[in-house]
């Protein structure tokens, strides 16, 4: 018997986790995507921006593929939390250019190399000998990740929620049952911290 490729459904599951990221910045003004909303500072075009260093860094330094445009908040001597805000002169769409452009980028690795080609991930202290199919499945939990922190974000903003615009994954009911849902947990929060 041989052993299936997982590749396909791998690269499906990162597509997904992508799209359901990049849809978070439609329809808002650039002020709603820069908005910082914790306490943090999160942000939606911060989280792409994030993203997209990660696909570089992980596809591209990682398996000696580096990517062929600087990223000055890469760096060492950047400032903290670089990559995590646009700055003034950055516009949603060199962000979201920066972004499928490091997702084309990261393709090419992930279509090239064998899942057991060996890489380095630089910035980790230890265990940095990684294989490609562990990067993969890395990247696709930390897209999905950042991309939830961008749901809850879009939500505080302007009350979009859902996985995707066609698929919001959430109960069909209208705005009275999830008002009348969210106190109900309210109060039961509320009583629960009595005891």
């Amino acid at each position: 018997m041989s052993e299936r490729d997982p590749r396909p459904e791998l690269k499906e599951d990162l597509e997904e986790a992508r799209k359901s990221l990049l849809w978070k910045l439609e329809g808002l003004s650039e002020y709603d995507v820069r908005r910082p909303m914790v306490p943090t500072g999160t942000n939606l075009l911060g989280l792409v921006k994030h993203v997209a260093t990660m696909e570089v860094g992980y596809f591209g330094d990682t398996f000696g593929r580096p990517f062929d445009e600087p990223l000055p908040w890469f760096t060492r001597d950047a400032e903290p939390n670089a990559d995590m805000w646009a700055a003034a002169e950055e516009s949603r769409e060199q962000i979201v250019g920066l972004y499928r452009r490091a997702c084309a980028h990261s393709d090419v690795t992930i279509n090239t190399l064998a899942l057991d080609a060996v890489g380095h991930v630089p910035w980790w202290q230890e265990g940095n000998e990684v294989t490609l199919l562990r990067i993969l499945v890395y990247m696709i939990a930390e897209t999905n990740r950042h991309a939830g922190h961008a749901d809850i974000v879009r939500e505080l903003i302007d009350g979009a929620a859902g996985w995707r615009p066609d698929d919001e994954s959430l109960p069909a009911v209208d705005k009275a049952w999830w008002e009348d849902y969210r106190s109900r947990l309210e109060r039961v929060a509320r009583e629960s911290g009595k005891g």
